[in-house]
């Protein structure tokens, strides 16, 4: 975080931005209030919009893409491979200005067009007494479908603050009216503090968060470095592990939330066997569409031999 910005991180307090240097900041979060008063289809659309023109003018994150979808899906001919890409750009899009209904509006008012599947097994893992950690990962629906899951269960969060502490401050403020406790990502004793309590709390570990603490375990069949922090977090806390996940439809205006059986046997005291299992879920979430997912991020940036040439170059 820039120097300048330090002081601010986690300041949710509105009066501490009223410096004009915040008013580009001011602009643009007005601009997604004002977005997330329009109808949905018309948001898809400007969403598409954007998406597409992302994809015209954000090279280097299109070549990140370009890169992930390749290695992920070489099944898949160049064209649809092409295609690929160019549909994840459109879903990000619509998921950018999705942020607006979850940050300022009642995602309540979408209980009509969305349907949960599996809830049985979230109220079966909770039923233990010892906490839920609820295994999400980076979808294009991230804050929404998170905003969406609150109506249905109580649930905590984990969150990375943003680098603009201002757009922080708006994150933050929103999700701690959806969510009982935001924690920072760092915030471990929170997070078994808030299991202790029998709390449910949205975890992620699908991205690429350097070599410390992780094994290298196969994600769409590549090595992926991936944090072995899920273990040890069941393991000292006893809580049960629920996959779960939240998608748009394609065919009308609507979202999927899946909750999934806890995991069985878990940790099993084996850290490889424990990622190749967690990385196997959420692949096979991101199956269900595979558009839907931030692939964007350099997922495989750490490589098992440091010295390797990485997969995405200088760009």
């Amino acid at each position: 975080m820039k120097k300048k910005y330090r002081k601010l991180a986690r300041n949710t307090d509105y009066s501490a931005y009223r410096h004009p240097r915040w008013w580009p900041t001011w602009m643009g979060i007005s601009l997604m209030w004002c977005i997330a008063q329009l109808p949905i289809r018309l948001q898809w659309w400007l969403g598409k919009m954007a998406g597409l023109l992302a994809w015209k003018l954000a090279k280097s994150r299109r070549h990140v893409t370009e890169v992930n979808i390749q290695l992920c899906f070489p099944e898949l001919t160049a064209a649809q491979q092409y295609a690929l890409v160019r549909k994840a750009f459109i879903a990000n899009g619509i998921g950018l200005l999705e942020l607006g209904i979850a940050w300022f509006r009642d995602p309540a008012k979408l209980i009509g067009i969305t349907r949960v599947h599996g809830l049985e097994h979230f109220e079966q893992a909770l039923s233990n007494g010892k906490g839920v950690l609820l295994l999400g990962g980076h979808y294009s629906t991230l804050d929404l479908g998170g905003s969406l899951v609150t109506e249905y269960i109580n649930s905590d969060v984990m969150q990375r603050d943003h680098n603009n502490p201002l757009v922080n401050a708006v994150m933050t403020r929103a999700r701690e009216r959806r969510y009982g406790t935001v924690l920072g990502a760092r915030d471990l004793r929170g997070l078994f503090r808030n299991l202790k309590k029998n709390h449910a709390v949205w975890y992620a570990t699908d991205q690429d968060y350097g070599r410390k603490d992780i094994v290298f375990a196969p994600f769409f069949g590549v090595e992926a470095g991936t944090i072995t922090a899920t273990s040890r977090i069941a393991e000292r806390s006893g809580c049960k592990v629920v996959p779960f996940s939240h998608f748009r439809r394609e065919d009308r205006p609507g979202y999927d939330i899946y909750f999934h059986p806890a995991l069985e046997n878990f940790p099993s005291g084996d850290d490889l066997k424990d990622a190749t299992l967690l990385n196997g879920i959420i692949e096979r979430e991101i199956r269900r569409a595979p558009d839907q997912y931030l692939w964007m991020h350099r997922r495989f940036k750490t490589r098992p031999d440091p010295k390797a040439p990485g997969f995405y170059g200088s760009k």
